[in-house]
């Protein structure tokens, strides 16, 4: 009986994808017939969100923080998704390429190579543009946008959604299911749960559609660079179509075959891009470099993290609204990063589970923006390339520009567009396993999601990206997916209050620790 109704139900669950996926056509039809009125209206809505609420997300950030560590540190840190006897499921280096990859992605490329120069024709606290102090300020925002604040909100659902799929084995890991523990089985299963999840996958596949259609321009503008042709839409569906070819042969290959060993390929690839960089570039200059802004960072990351420019009643700089809108999209995507660490997180400890996504994602990016940022510092000073100039008029331009500056500039281009490429396969692969196994049927506690719902929702994606892309109109998602990080954000707090009361209504923290963490243990080794 059990295995008909499985068959005659499908692959999705049909009561919260196909409301979904009207509400993401709603969106992109009137983007598709009036992008421009559409726009003006969403930049109206999402303008007077950050106005009023600005001071709230900067709040926000630093209470996911604060959060990560009280998980880490008390009681609840020690409790183990999944059995306590058995062995995590990936070692520390492929679980933390893993995370990396999800949690950096293509963007990082991105920050790391411009960001600092949008900082620096825009500084903060009435500094000078373009000035040193300017240019200080820029790496250090790079770097800060990939700080604590960040993979906080990207991990602090994911104690609650691993605890519902690993330790209490519910088949089903969604947000309504995790909420059960709040709301009882009425909202759960009635239209409050159904609401709960839309929102999740809403967000989920806007985000995911911006991410595809801003990662394809990194690799666009440098495959025109190396063959020295002009950037078109014919071009972008080239690159996409590649993409979606190596994303489905990865989604086919499953975890194990495919995002862990891209993921652990790419870590070795962009770490021979950073030895690359330093040796045929100015590696003492980003060295010393690095060493300024990191200790400019910490001296002013109090200052970075609450800066609401409130005396300034005029326009706003780029650090105070790009904040804000980084925190807001980071929202968006939290519950993908936290389902998607869940999901692979069997065997470690809630503060294995968070610490290791506080920090490996952040030391690499810090990395990745000290040699990608440095030589793009170094090559402004050295007036070998106008970035500053080049980034007014289009900030893409400037990274082939950096790029071709170094020796064997074609080795460059290459290797960069090969690790952009896979960081973009391995998103696109863990974004929509997470959707495949949020929407799907199947038991998640016991199986993978299906291959086939995997490039199913592969194909909505693409298949909005580049809707949006030809009508020019990349933007309104951004919009919508700032929008939509508010409810996420609620749903959050929700989420983390739920992790602590299953916890405690189990007593997981004396029931589901490792031997070494009973509290018995504890007081024999004390003796």
């Amino acid at each position: 009986m059990g295995k008909k109704d499985s068959n005659k139900k499908g692959l999705i669950e049909k009561s919260i994808f196909v409301p979904s996926l009207l509400i993401m056509f709603a969106i992109c039809i009137p983007f598709a017939l009036y992008p421009d009125e559409a726009l003006a209206v969403l930049n109206s809505i999402f303008n007077q969100i950050v106005r009023v609420f600005n001071w709230g997300y900067l709040w926000y950030a630093i209470a996911m923080v604060v959060a990560g560590l009280f998980l880490s540190f008390s009681k609840y840190g020690n409790v183990v998704l999944g059995d306590p006897l058995e062995k995590p499921r990936f070692n520390l280096f492929e679980y933390s390429s893993i995370l990396i990859a999800m949690g950096l992605g293509s963007t990082i490329m991105r920050t790391g190579m411009t960001e600092w120069a949008n900082v620096a024709v825009d500084p903060p606290f009435g500094v000078e543009a373009e000035s040193a102090m300017a240019l200080m300020y820029g790496n250090a925002y790079s770097m800060f946008l990939w700080s604590f604040q960040t993979f906080a909100i990207f991990v602090l659902a994911a104690p609650a959604m691993g605890y519902i799929l690993h330790v209490r084995r519910k088949p089903f890991m969604r947000i309504s299911e995790a909420c059960r523990v709040i709301f009882g089985d009425k909202f759960t299963d009635g239209a409050g749960g159904k609401v709960l999840d839309i929102i999740f996958l809403v967000s989920i596949l806007s985000g995911a559609a911006v991410t595809l259609g801003l990662g394809t321009p990194i690799v666009t503008y440098n495959i025109a660079e190396i063959f020295n042709i002009e950037i078109t839409f014919t071009l972008t569906l080239i690159v996409t179509i590649v993409w979606v070819i190596f994303f489905s042969l990865s989604a086919w290959l499953g975890i194990e075959r495919g995002i862990k060993k891209l993921s652990t390929l790419n870590m070795y690839l962009a770490g021979a891009f950073a030895i690359f960089i330093m040796i045929a570039g100015p590696g003492v200059f980003i060295l010393n470099y690095f060493t300024d802004t990191v200790g400019f960072l910490v001296m002013n990351y109090v200052d970075m993290s609450l800066y609401t420019d409130a005396i300034n009643l005029g326009e706003s700089n780029h650090i105070q609204s790009n904040t804000v809108f980084w925190f807001a999209y980071n929202a968006t995507w939290a519950m993908l990063h936290s389902v998607f660490a869940a999901k692979i997180s069997y065997g470690r400890t809630i503060r294995e589970m968070i610490l290791t996504y506080l920090l490996a994602p952040m030391l690499i990016s810090w990395g990745a923006t000290a040699v990608l940022g440095g030589l793009g510092v170094h090559r402004y000073l050295t007036g070998e390339v106008p970035v500053l100039e080049i980034v007014q008029n289009d900030a893409m331009a400037a990274i082939p520009a950096i790029l071709n500056s170094l020796p064997f500039a074609i080795v460059a281009l290459v290797s960069f567009v090969v690790i952009a490429l896979i960081f973009m396969i391995t998103t696109l692969d863990s974004t929509t396993y997470t959707i495949a196994s949020y929407a799907g049927t199947k038991n998640m506690a016991r199986s993978e999601p299906s291959r086939h719902l995997r490039l199913i929702v592969a194909g909505i994606i693409t298949v909005f990206a580049l809707l949006l892309l030809r009508v020019g109109g990349l933007a309104p998602l951004e919009v919508v997916s700032g929008i939509m990080g508010i409810p996420i954000i609620v749903v959050q707090f929700l989420l983390i209050y739920a992790a602590k009361k299953m916890i405690d209504e189990d007593k997981a923290w004396l029931n589901n620790v490792r031997e070494k963490d009973k509290p018995s243990s504890r007081k024999r080794r004390s003796r």
